[in-house]
């Protein structure tokens, strides 16, 4: 008896096969676990066999990364000699060249808040969010408009670039969320005046396109403002673009609440808590938790969207490259600056979805992720 316990012993302690464990393992249960599989896999490895030299070669291998001008350009491979002359336009817009110092500080101080998010272990952090959504926006208002403390005033019609767009997702995102969470809380709401209010207002602003939007926000908005009154270019279609995304995001948050079980709301009001107690310390924490994935997808598709103010004249990242391309000087490099103007995006979009998954785990309570 003995004998057989130490038996059972050993072959409990014994190693995993190998061809279970590590990147064998992992390939046969993701790539070759099927006939089915194994055929994808191979059609999978084909087409990349089929795209990836080409590509590789367009891109880096006889691509052109020296030079100042067109002319520098040659052979069939890539022209990012255009992307390093025209990073300025593209980063900065029409900027004043001598004032680039003030936009270099709001990507510092953006980076600066917005980085310890993905760090768990670093202190602070709680504060850096706070001001990030409160203090940031003021700080970068000033340095970039001016016209206090010295700096010069820099008329919005100058803004343009990757600083744009980041600025129009940037207050699209901090504004739209609270917006909406108030949105959907009226839609809920048990007075028939505040919730018909809110209902209309967010069928009629889901029910148009953001492009409609845009344009209603530059053409009629002003026709709306008492005399004397007057909204610059860059202001109203940042009221437009909050105002369509709240709606959005009135109608996600919702659907956390009433994913919420009723017992919830039961105990809250057992509790001795009134309607907004009970909203801000049980019902709303537990609702946004559930519905971050469809929170970050608004913001995400919010941050595509920016895109949209080149129709009324202002011009973002992709407006930026679309100047360029018409250049006489630069010719035939329209794939370049569509590709780097992408890549921009899915840098920040892929950055949103990965802290948003970051978020999910940290806040899971114990149901089981599949």
């Amino acid at each position: 008896m003995s004998n057989a316990n130490s038996d059972f012993k050993i072959i409990e302690n014994a190693p995993r096969p190998v061809i279970t464990t590590g990147i064998i393992g992992w390939m046969r249960d993701n790539l070759f676990s099927s006939p089915l599989n194994i055929g994808l896999t191979a059609i999978g490895v084909y087409l990349i066999y089929l795209l990836l030299p080409p590509l590789l070669d367009w891109a880096i291998f006889n691509a052109n990364f020296v030079g100042e001008g067109q002319e520098a350009c040659s052979g069939t491979g890539a022209c990012w000699i255009f992307i390093r002359t025209r990073m300025s336009l593209f980063m900065y817009g029409f900027y004043p060249g001598d004032e680039y110092w003030r936009i270099n500080i709001v990507f510092l101080l953006l980076a600066a808040t917005f980085l310890p998010q993905f760090f768990s272990a670093f202190p602070y952090k709680k504060a850096f969010g706070i001001f990030s959504v409160t203090g940031l926006p003021i700080v970068a208002f000033i340095l970039i408009s001016g016209d206090m403390f010295g700096l010069a005033h820099v008329e919005t019609e100058q803004w343009g670039g990757l600083s744009l767009t980041l600025l129009l997702a940037f207050v699209g995102i901090v504004a739209a969320l609270p917006f909406g969470i108030i949105l959907a809380l009226g839609r809920r709401s048990n007075m028939p005046v505040i919730r018909t209010m809110c209902i209309v207002f967010i069928e009629l602003w889901r029910g148009v396109p953001l492009i409609s939007v845009l344009f209603m926000a530059s053409v009629m908005l002003p026709l709306f403002l008492p005399e004397g009154v007057t909204f610059n270019k860059l202001l109203r279609a940042l009221i437009g673009i909050v105002m369509f995304q709240s709606a959005y995001m009135a109608e996600v948050i919702r659907g956390g609440l009433q994913a919420i079980p009723k017992g919830q709301y039961e105990a809250a009001e057992a509790l001795g808590l009134n309607y907004w107690k009970s909203m801000g310390l049980i019902i709303l924490p537990q609702a946004l938790k559930l519905v971050i994935p469809g929170i970050v997808n608004t913001f995400i598709a919010l941050f595509k969207d920016t895109t949209l103010v080149l129709i009324i004249g202002l011009f973002d990242i992709l407006g930026s490259v679309q100047s360029a391309i018409v250049d006489p000087a630069w010719r035939g490099v329209s794939t370049e600056g569509y590709i780097f103007a992408a890549f921009c995006f899915w840098i920040f979009c892929f950055g949103m979805s990965r802290y948003s998954q970051a978020l999910e785990r940290k806040l899971h309570t114990g149901h089981k992720r599949n």
